[in-house]
């Protein structure tokens, strides 16, 4: 993404803290390119300040908790290092601009403003990355925040931001970081505040939001009312009466307005890019621990989904229970945690489960003939449906895909045009339901082809009734088969556990695909693997590799069962059900 950084050790103050071994640990991992612009005072406990050698100035905090910081002299006991690090940092820095290398090789020596200059453009084209360590609880992340501003990126320095046009995806507008643009922003996370409600923070790209106006959501097609404008600072906040080109705040009162979603003026709209969801991969049962606890559940889990776009809260429609299915294990864990802390709602977690799905391999066709006799009118329904399988087109990111295209090719009026949406209701719910195990079906594309009716008899109940039994019986015909999520799994160990890595993942049904060197004697090793098979994998890992090895998934794709596993799954339910 080309995004320039820079690196803080942090907790260097505690135990086992070594600047200089994780300098050397970046370097060695990361990039030669890391140069460090600061050298701490002391050494774990005893740290007390840092050495800023761009300005070859010592800074010290001026009482025991570091809450203050100020000048000082070099420590003389400090004076060799700090030359070794200064003039190694000058050579690094001067190799961005052929004019300070000459000057560098004449003097011997650059001075403030030409390290500065060097050590920001580096860092702007990514060549350089500064790093300086400390205690993030302390004064030093002052200078932290100077280096910030000296070496990192403002909004003028980065391209214009870019966006597309509402009625034409392909169509690319771009929008300069300027006051005297049209407003453009972004809106990126939700947080609702106990004291004042929902807080949509937002990066203003162009233009000025100001506190009053009204601004556009083209996603959604509604008009926004800016009521209160704020800044954050940490956990407290300060009303503002505009926001400008640049700069981050918080808008308080949106209603239509959620992670990902653009504001801008109406007689300029822009849809600036989206976060890509992606579809949750595991989910979990949650019961309220008590009666009490049940109405505050619903409404924390509410104001949760609205914050978090990867969680999704449904309903069992046949138990009644309560759903939340996320990224993994560890996101979904968090949700329950905050529950707890944040809303006081105490809830039970069940045992995590996959997100199955179900589809069809082949082709096939099925009557569906629902007749039923009583005292009085009778019900009658019949229907003949096609099934065949279907790739989905590919759609915008805020778009969920098709997973069932119902088609009519009823001729000659076998079955009246107004029973129609009635069989199409039937399939859909039997869709939404499954027919192998009872999960949603996808991909699936169903057609009406024939069928009869009644004059008396027939109604829509019926015919809702007759499509759904029709598909049920079309999808036993047709291969019907249970998709499993597969994750794109990523561990990094030390070469000699590699083996037992290695074997680990294949019992776990993985599918390895590379295994590449790292720097520092490191294998990285990339599979596809089953989510079903990889709980719990990361205790394992560390069990297996000493604590050394790490490991990262997302979701790569849905893929067919073995036959041995979907007999599994298939008795599992229908047990659980019975």
């Amino acid at each position: 993404y080309k995004v320039p950084r820079m690196c803080f050790v942090n907790k260097i103050n505690q135990t086992g803290g070594d600047f200089y071994k994780s300098v050397d640990s970046i370097k060695e991992r990361l990039s030669e390119n890391a140069v460090v612009i600061a050298l701490p005072i002391g050494f774990e406990q005893g740290v007390r300040g840092i050495v800023d050698l761009v300005e070859n100035k010592a800074y010290v905090y001026t009482d025991e908790a570091g809450t203050g910081i100020e000048e000082a002299e070099i420590p003389a006991d400090m004076a060799d290092k700090v030359e070794e690090y200064r003039m190694e940092l000058m050579e690094k820095v001067s190799e961005v601009d052929d004019r300070l290398i000459e000057l560098f090789l004449n003097d011997g020596v650059l001075s403030t403003d030409e390290m500065k200059y060097a050590l920001r453009k580096g860092t702007l084209e990514s060549h350089l990355f500064p790093v300086m360590g400390g205690d993030a609880r302390t004064a030093i992340v002052t200078k932290l925040l100077d280096a910030v501003v000296d070496y990192l990126p403002s909004p003028l320095d980065v391209p214009a931001a870019q966006g597309t046009a509402v009625d034409d995806a392909e169509k690319v507008l771009t929008r300069e970081a300027s006051d005297e643009e049209s407003l453009a922003g972004l809106a990126f996370k939700v947080v609702t505040d106990p004291y004042i409600g929902q807080l949509v923070f937002f990066r203003v790209y162009s233009g000025v939001l100001k506190s009053g106006s009204y601004a556009l959501n083209p996603a959604k097609g509604k008009k926004e009312r800016i009521s209160r404008l704020v800044k954050m600072h940490s956990n407290s906040r300060s009303e503002v009466d505009a926001l400008h080109a640049g700069e981050i705040g918080a808008i308080v009162g949106l209603k239509d307005t959620g992670t990902g979603d653009t504001l801008c003026d109406e007689n300029a709209p822009i849809i600036l890019e989206r976060m890509t969801i992606p579809e949750p991969v595991i989910q979990v049962k949650l019961e309220p621990k008590t009666k009490a606890d049940q109405e505050k559940m619903s409404l924390a889990l509410h104001k949760l989904s609205e914050e978090d776009p990867t969680l999704r809260v449904t309903t069992d429609q046949d138990t009644g229970d309560t759903l939340i299915a996320g990224m993994g294990e560890l996101h979904l864990d968090i949700i329950v945690d905050r529950m707890n802390r944040e809303f006081k709602v105490e809830v039970n977690m069940g045992q995590p489960q996959v997100a199955y799905k179900e589809t069809i391999q082949g082709s096939a066709e099925a009557q569906g003939k629902f007749i039923k006799q009583s005292g009085g009118k009778g019900q009658y329904g019949d229907v003949y449906l096609r099934v065949e399988p279907f790739v989905p087109e590919a759609t915008e990111d805020d778009e969920e895909p098709e997973t069932l295209i119902f088609e009519n090719e009823i001729k000659g009026g076998a079955i009246p045009t107004e029973y129609i949406p009635a069989v199409e209701k039937g399939v859909r719910e039997s869709v939404d339901r499954g027919v192998i195990a009872g999960y949603p079906m996808i991909n699936i594309k169903a057609t009406v082809y024939d069928g009869s009716y009644h004059d008396v008899d027939s109604s829509e109940a019926a015919f809702k009734v007759a499509g759904s039994m029709a598909l049920s019986e079309a999808v036993r015909k047709a291969k019907g088969v249970i998709l499993e999520p597969i994750m794109d799994v990523e561990v990094t160990m030390p070469e000699q556990y590699m083996g037992d890595v290695v074997g680990d993942l294949n019992g776990r049904r993985g599918l390895i695909e590379e295994m590449v060197d790292r720097v520092g004697g490191l294998k990285v090793v990339t599979a596809k693997v089953p989510l079903s098979e990889m709980f719990g994998y990361v205790t394992n890992l560390r069990s297996m590799t000493q604590g050394r090895g790490t490991a990262s998934m997302q979701f790569a794709s849905y893929e067919p069962v073995p036959s041995n596993i979907q007999a599994e799954i298939v008795a599992k339910r229908t047990n659980k059900e019975a």
